[in-house]
């Protein structure tokens, strides 16, 4: 039962991911509940979910968007720092205090999730009902950056925080928005996984079935995301995050 929960907990994992994100949120709760300690459970399942991140994002590479006039290199290079930093910030937290936060940083990221459109709409024209772009290159990277970081720390609804974000930079499409952040997901998870590595933080008992599941995850959910409507997947990843959300303050 412990392989199968974890297979299924790969293979939406990386369908969540490649289609709006929240996909840790069931591969860290997964291994959780077979016995992997939260810490540990973290590092594996996002170096687990990175071949579904780069899966996805070949799905999804042409409808790539850039925010704020940034340019690929830019962002590129912030994804890697901001992963680098907060992988590192993890490895210098204790099990206990990781335990404590998880649920919290859950439920903040579901409430992004869910203000993401009401902020967007609030910068909007009334009178001619087109977007109002004011964030500055600068400010883009600075905001870019620090969820990056938290991308390295954490890694749980990266792909939510990522997508609300794009949107309050000014981005609408969700397809070009999920491309961007497929992108940057595998970077700075990329980057992260070889510094949970160095740091012994990965579980290896579990990791080669949750990525085989992930990769055919990605792929299957970036090629339902084309049709499935966007308000439904808004909804179910909301849920999943509640849920998630109160699992672990109950644990």
């Amino acid at each position: 039962m412990d392989w199968l929960l974890i297979a299924l907990a790969g293979l939406l994992g990386g369908m969540l991911n490649a289609v709006a994100g929240g996909g840790s949120f069931i591969t860290l709760f997964a291994l959780v509940f077979v016995g992997v300690p939260p810490l540990i459970a973290n590092a594996t399942g996002t170096a687990a979910l990175l071949p579904g991140y780069l899966a996805s994002a070949w799905r999804f590479r042409k409808e790539i968007e850039y925010p704020a006039n940034l340019n690929l290199k830019t962002l590129c290079l912030i994804a890697i720092a901001g992963g680098c930093l907060g992988a590192a910030i993890l490895l210098s937290t204790s099990e206990q205090v990781f335990a404590d936060i998880v649920p919290w940083l859950i439920l903040l990221t579901t409430l992004a999730f869910i203000a993401g459109p009401w902020l967007l709409k609030k910068r909007l024209n009334p009178a001619s009902l087109t977007r109002v772009n004011t964030v500055k290159p600068l400010t883009a990277m600075i905001i870019l950056s620090l969820v990056c970081i938290y991308g390295g720390y954490f890694n749980g609804g990266l792909g939510i925080i990522l997508l609300a974000t794009f949107g309050l930079l000014g981005q609408t499409q969700l397809q070009g928005m999920n491309g961007l952040k497929n992108l940057l997901s595998a970077l700075l998870t990329s980057i992260a996984v070889v510094i949970y590595a160095l740091g012994d933080l990965i579980e290896g008992q579990y990791l080669l079935l949750l990525a085989i599941m992930a990769i055919v995850g990605g792929y299957l959910g970036a090629a339902l995301a084309y049709r499935i409507s966007q308000s439904l997947l808004r909804g179910f990843i909301v849920l999943v995050g509640f849920a998630m959300s109160i699992g672990f303050f109950i644990r």
